[in-house]
């Protein structure tokens, strides 16, 4: 009987063990994660989870029952040490030596963290990627406290938007010139910096952190325009990086991620990765997309292609993020835009030309819906229409 191994325990890695199951692999699936956890949900950890409003048996994605009830083995708190391709075995932390017959890499990704050297390990300095991130630093929560933020993505801004909620002082220092450059267009990032000022957080922007200043703990920080600010914990948001040792030991081909084909095969073919620690072929590019939905959808893929099958995986990105009373929701990639247009509902609409890239919808679920469908129809909407707000998403919708 075929033996599957996952090697990852996050949304990837459960939604593959589920759906192997779903389409009737009868054979017997390991799961290998290192944290003591079942798989969980990670984007509540920094909203949800943090605010108290979400106990931790919400955050599994299935009860830890569900696992022993679909004969899912899965290794709680133990780690993959080895992989050898040739003899397809796996050599766990515990000394175990595992053989199997397909392997599925999802192995996530891990935050950046700030260098010994400017203070990056001082007690205090935390970073928002696990349930051990949040539940060390649930105490530091408390109203009146200064919380630094360093780093203006969506993390970092949802960091603020907890403190704030839960009536601290955050200040966050983002080194671009405006928060969310990276991801998104300035007309996004100046509606989010006017929603976090309105509620209290400090924007520091084209700044950034030369030391965090402390002896052991960390009391302050030297902002590389020379001033220094006093704060009492810091929350470090710049990114995440794949986790993709293994598979470089492994000596798979490595690619912004671990390189993947469209059937979400490894350089070996009888090793698959999956979410976002796996680049995908999009446009001429290997590609990773940090989200929920790819973790999904890529994962069903890779059950299908484990039991035999041969799909190709398409991606359609979409991301959401929620800050104070805003739920933004993004459909498609703007890479390369060159204009945005902007209704008033409120939305903004990425172009490359004449061609509809992506859309920014602020509690605007309908403009998200529309502009989801036209994209991943291949179909654009003049942007003419689209900016004259006399003409409704149910025409453009049409007109696509």
């Amino acid at each position: 009987m075929s033996h599957f191994i996952i090697i990852g325990a996050g949304q990837a890695g459960a939604t593959l063990a589920e759906t192997l199951r779903k389409k009737g692999h009868t054979g017997a699936i390991t799961m290998i994660g290192t944290e003591p956890h079942p798989p969980y949900q990670r984007p509540p950890l920094s909203k949800a989870y943090l605010l108290g409003d979400m106990a931790l048996e919400r955050l599994f994605l299935r009860p830890e029952a569900w696992y022993g009830e679909h004969d899912v083995t899965l290794r709680e708190g133990c780690t993959a040490e080895a992989i050898d391709p040739k003899a397809q075995t796996v050599t766990l932390s515990t000394g175990e030596v595992l053989s199997y017959d397909k392997l599925a890499l999802t192995t996530g990704a891990e935050p950046h963290r700030l260098p010994a050297r400017i203070g990056g390990n001082l007690t205090g300095v935390y970073t928002v990627r696990s349930l051990a991130d949040v539940e060390a630093m649930k105490p530091e929560f408390v109203a009146g406290r200064k919380v630094l933020i360093i780093g203006g993505g969506y993390i970092g801004l949802e960091a603020a938007a907890v403190a704030a909620k839960l009536g601290l002082k955050p200040t966050l220092v983002e080194m671009a010139d405006r928060i969310l450059q990276r991801v998104a267009a300035p007309e996004t990032s100046d509606y989010f910096r006017t929603l976090h000022k309105s509620h209290g957080v400090e924007i520091i922007e084209g700044v950034g952190v030369e030391a965090l200043l402390g002896e052991g703990r960390i009391t302050g920080a030297r902002l590389t325009d020379g001033r220094e600010i006093a704060v009492d914990f810091a929350i470090v948001g710049v990114g995440v990086a794949p986790r993709i040792s293994l598979a470089e030991a492994t000596g798979l081909a490595i690619e912004n991620g671990i390189k993947t084909n469209a059937q979400a095969q490894t350089s070996n073919p009888n090793i698959y990765a999956a979410g976002d620690c796996a680049s995908t072929p999009l446009n001429g590019a290997q590609v990773r997309i940090e989200s929920v939905g790819n973790a999904i959808d890529q994962a069903e893929i890779v059950a299908v292609n484990m039991m035999g099958g041969a799909e190709a995986y398409t991606p359609k990105p979409w991301f959401w993020s929620d800050q104070f009373d805003v739920k933004l929701q993004i459909a498609g990639l703007n890479t390369g835009y060159d204009r945005v247009v902007v209704r008033d509902s409120v939305s903004h609409w990425y172009y490359k030309g004449n061609t509809l890239l992506a859309v920014d919808a602020m509690n605007d679920p309908r403009a998200y819906m529309v502009g989801k469908r036209l994209i991943e129809s291949g179909r654009s909407p003049a942007p003419e229409m689209v900016a004259d707000q006399g003409i409704d998403l149910k025409t453009i919708m049409a007109a696509g």
